[in-house]
């Protein structure tokens, strides 16, 4: 076993000074880039080349796919003098070459304009026969943060437990929140506990010396966002005092409205009240007296009609009828100094009102209708 020893060795040794004289790809970058989308990347891949590598130069771009069922998908490639950079259409116009002139031992590319679909493992194989070297980069095309919303749960008075938010809509993950005080002693609250993966700040018990402003900031791999709070912690309201009040007030409007309420009614009693006394009548206010001069034309004219319509053979009935329908208004109003004549005879009346005389006054005969005691038509 010994004497094989010393020839393995040299065996190898003979190997690695045959691969170290060949071509050689000599870039040293990450094999891992993040990068924020819409942001430019650098693939490098650096390469030299040795004598005995004589054959046509060849470089290729490829973008390998997660299922190593599929092909490589090249998207960018030089050849005979020539580079090739519009080979993959969702990268066309974005993908290019670092160096003018790839040959002379660059053959790094730029991407600009990134996108999420141009994540992915990348290849850069060099060929220059006899020699082929090739090297892979992974690319993460990462969202950074969008400008997170800051805000507080919960009543801000003292004793109160209260929650301080940070939250990004937008940011690949994984995000980081970290936060900090910026004013006074610029230290958090001694019962703060923080959740950095949440965003949140859990403060129990809060005092007063809490106040003041807070800044937030999100963080992802691809770039920071930061967002500023003003927390104000005020003494807890007198919650006694808003009670009463609130009583007081309540039951001073309602004796407003029974006052308003008794006012109204009194005021409509007494307009009754006044209504009802000017449609009484009174029992001692005498019923107001006739105009006498109506009362005796009324009787003249009526006695007159009917003389005029009474028959002779009516009319010495009617003389001696007992004068029921004399108003005594007119004896009592006639003055004492005119003594009221004595009422004619029988015999004159019926002398005076004979058929003959009513004749050649013009008399027309008619039938009277019998009339009761006070005046009436039977």
């Amino acid at each position: 076993m010994e004497p094989r020893t010393p020839g393995i060795c040299c065996l190898l040794l003979g190997l690695l000074a045959g691969w170290s004289s060949g071509l050689q790809i000599t870039s040293s970058g990450a094999a891992n880039i993040d990068q924020a989308s819409g942001q430019s990347v650098k693939l490098d891949c650096l390469f030299t080349l040795a004598p005995e590598d004589s054959g046509p130069l060849d470089i290729e771009w490829s973008l390998l796919p997660p299922d190593n069922q599929k092909g490589d998908n090249v998207v960018i490639f030089y050849s005979g003098d020539r580079a090739y950079e519009n080979n993959h259409a969702p990268m066309a116009g974005r993908i290019h070459f670092s160096a003018a002139d790839p040959k002379n031992g660059d053959a790094s590319i730029n991407l600009i304009g990134l996108k999420s679909s141009d994540s992915g493992t990348y290849q850069c194989k060099v060929k220059k026969a006899p020699g082929i070297q090739t090297r892979k980069m992974v690319l993460n095309v990462m969202v950074r943060p969008s400008k997170p919303r800051c805000s507080a749960d919960g009543a801000t008075l003292e004793g109160n437990n209260i929650v301080l938010r940070c939250t990004s809509k937008e940011g690949t993950s994984p995000l980081k929140y970290s936060w900090e005080k910026t004013s006074d002693t610029k230290l958090l609250p001694a019962s703060a506990v923080l959740d950095p993966v949440g965003g949140t700040i859990s403060v129990k018990n809060v005092s007063a010396g809490a106040s003041g402003t807070y800044r937030c900031v999100a963080t992802n791999r691809v770039g920071t966002e930061d967002c500023i709070l003003h927390l104000k912690v005020t003494p807890p309201q007198n919650t006694a005092g808003i009670i009463a009040g609130s009583i007081i007030g309540v039951l001073l409007i309602l004796l407003l409205i029974a006052i308003v309420l008794f006012c109204c009614c009194r005021a409509r009693h007494r307009k009754k009240y006044e209504k009802e006394i000017c449609n009484e009548i009174r029992e001692d206010v005498p019923p107001p007296k006739s105009r006498v001069s109506t009362a005796r034309s009324f009787t003249v004219g009526s006695q007159r009609s009917s003389l005029g319509s009474m028959s002779p053979s009516n009319l010495h009935e009617y003389a001696l009828k007992p004068q029921y329908d004399k108003i005594p208004s007119e004896e009592f109003e006639r003055p004492p100094s005119h003594a009221p004549l004595p009422p004619p005879s029988a015999n004159t009346t019926a002398v005076r009102m004979s058929g003959p005389n009513l004749s050649r006054m013009g008399a027309i005969p008619v039938m009277i209708p019998a009339q009761n005691r006070d005046g009436s038509i039977v």
